[in-house]
């Protein structure tokens, strides 16, 4: 095994996305993070060596290293989020790369719905514009943990200590969860992953120092246990004729063995007998690990149904009220049938009613809109046909999340967030 491998398989997994408009410097940036943590190949750095010389610059383009996706999209090949992996001694970091127009609303919802951490590109000489309230918007519906602003293009206002404490002021109005900001210049590396003489004043860390050591591990729900059930395991041979496991991820609390569990949505009651994985019992497991869960009774549990505490159990639910992002060309419209895939489960919905809808220039809600349109954002109430277990969206993101699917093409057609589930 590598050195490359060995420390990937041993450091923390960091998710996060970034996005900013067309002219902040997000391709730099992702390009000057590779650069810099040397992630790029040889002969990739000599091509776009190569590359920024045919087009008369004095530097190395960084920025060109995505231009492989720009082409793929000129050959009218979709890609919603672009996923780049990298890995340094500290953390390994998974970078959704999320376009930022409001016509591409969908795919950074898409990108910024597992992350734990937002990266927004603010250009110094604009300040915070439209486009980074409507960011700021969405990471905060999402409930991203943590944000991190990066004022970048210091070096094209004299790298002023005086416009980046401005910028900092209106960016504390916009209610940003652990919001850091941090001055940079992606062209010239300053404050990306090496420190900037330019910015004497700047006394905190470098945007890739604090993608590092920023704390994630207490951002999942350990209070609350839950275990949607994705397959049940009944292996054929003689050995284990005896034995039934529930696989899945866990995606709330902490399971050890001993644990009361309720399975919903029957309601059964029994207590865990051994929490496993291909390497043998575990004391605990906590999100998001992969394991197998063993019951002391022997129940009728099957895919779908989900473990929880039974002192503080999700809403076993008929009807939601949720925020929608809808990603379809057709839109949605009351009364339309849909499918809802909820951690493990799907079952069948029916629109009964489109609460609001996001004015994504104002981004006040107008009520009772007629439809949501592609890449609208609202709040709808769906009927269903059978119950589902959910937690509010704001409790516990995996357990409060869901996508909206076409029952004839099994397209995906929306992403919501519960906000109230009941009986």
């Amino acid at each position: 095994m590598s050195v490359i491998s060995e420390q990937a398989q041993s450091t923390e997994l960091l998710r996060l996305v970034t996005c900013g408009s067309v002219d902040d410097g997000k391709s730099t940036l992702i390009g000057r993070l590779l650069y810099d943590t040397k992630q790029i190949f040889v002969d990739q750095l000599a091509h776009i060596e190569e590359a920024s010389r045919r087009r008369g610059h004095d530097y190395v383009d960084l920025a060109l290293l995505t231009d492989g996706l720009r082409a793929e999209r000129e050959q009218g090949i979709t890609i919603d989020v672009a996923y780049r992996s990298f890995v340094t001694p500290r953390r390994r970091f998974q970078l959704a790369d999320a376009p930022g127009h409001v016509q591409y609303t969908r795919n950074m919802v898409t990108g910024a719905s597992t992350a734990d951490l937002g990266v927004v590109l603010v250009d110094a000489r604009q300040g915070v514009v439209e486009q980074t309230r409507r960011h700021a918007y969405i990471l905060r519906i999402l409930r991203v943990p943590h944000v991190v602003v990066a004022v970048n293009k210091m070096d094209l206002v004299d790298w002023s200590r005086e416009r980046f404490d401005e910028i900092a002021r209106d960016l504390e109005r916009l209610g940003l969860p652990d919001l850091r900001v941090i001055p940079i210049s992606a062209l010239h590396g300053d404050n990306v992953v090496d420190g900037s003489e330019a910015m004497p004043w700047y006394a905190g860390p470098t945007l890739l120092e604090h993608l590092e050591t920023v704390e994630i591990a207490l951002d999942r729900d350990l209070d609350a246990r839950r275990f949607p059930v994705q397959w049940v395991i009944r292996p054929m041979s003689d050995a284990y004729h005896d034995y039934r496991g529930y696989a899945g991820q866990v995606a709330g609390g902490v399971w050890s063995a001993g644990d009361e569990v309720v399975v919903l949505p029957a309601g059964l009651r029994t207590r865990v007998e051994a929490v496993e994985t291909a390497d043998g019992p575990l004391e605990a497991a906590t999100p998001p690990l992969s394991v197998t869960i063993r019951l002391a009774d022997d129940l009728d549990v099957a895919r779908g149904d989900m473990l929880a505490d039974p002192a503080s159990p999700p809403v076993v639910a008929r009807e939601l009220e949720a925020r929608i992002c809808w990603m379809s060309d057709r839109p949605l419209e009351p009364r339309a049938r849909l499918a809802v895939k909820h951690t493990t489960r799907t079952v069948r919905a029916i629109v009964d009613e489109l609460v609001s809808v996001v004015d994504v220039h104002t981004l006040d809600d107008q009520p009772s809109p007629e439809r949501l349109g592609l890449n609208d954002i609202g709040v709808a109430r769906l009927r269903l046909a059978e119950p589902l277990c959910v937690d509010p969206y704001e409790e516990n993101r995996a357990t409060g999340a869901f996508i909206l699917l076409d029952e004839a093409t099994n397209e995906t057609v929306g992403a919501g967030m519960v906000l109230v589930g009941t009986a």
